[in-house]
């Protein structure tokens, strides 16, 4: 699965949160400053191409589709940026956010009451 440039991530987020929507539609639902039309319309061309979205076509305008789920870009993501950038550790990983206090020990501890819990089901 390609990494996606920070504007198509925001077009994509954009996607799943609403489940699609025609262009119009989706600068509408957007938050804060809004893209022109036309930079939103190229931009959700170039994720049909990649196979993010699909489009349906309704009369003379095309509605856009999640072609990916969330969470399947999600987990690709978290595992290329932990392979990059911690040698493939997790535990790596959660040591740096701690050593930068950007995770608390009550986190931790959250975290890790989380995963007993699963391997318990």
């Amino acid at each position: 699965m390609e990494k996606l440039t920070i504007q198509e991530e925001e077009a994509m987020q954009l996607v799943w949160r609403n489940n699609g929507g025609f262009i119009k539609e989706l600068l509408d639902r957007m938050e804060g400053e809004k893209v022109p039309y036309t930079t939103l319309a190229s931009t959700l061309a170039k994720l049909k191409t990649k196979g993010y979205v699909k489009t349906v076509r309704y009369a003379n305008a095309n509605r856009y589709e999640p072609q990916i789920a969330e969470e399947d870009y999600k987990k690709a993501f978290m595992n290329g940026f932990v392979h990059h950038y911690f040698r493939n550790s997790y535990k790596e990983l959660v040591s740096f956010f701690a050593k930068e206090e950007k995770i608390s020990a009550d986190e931790l501890d959250e975290i890790l009451d989380m995963i007993k819990n699963e391997r318990n089901k």
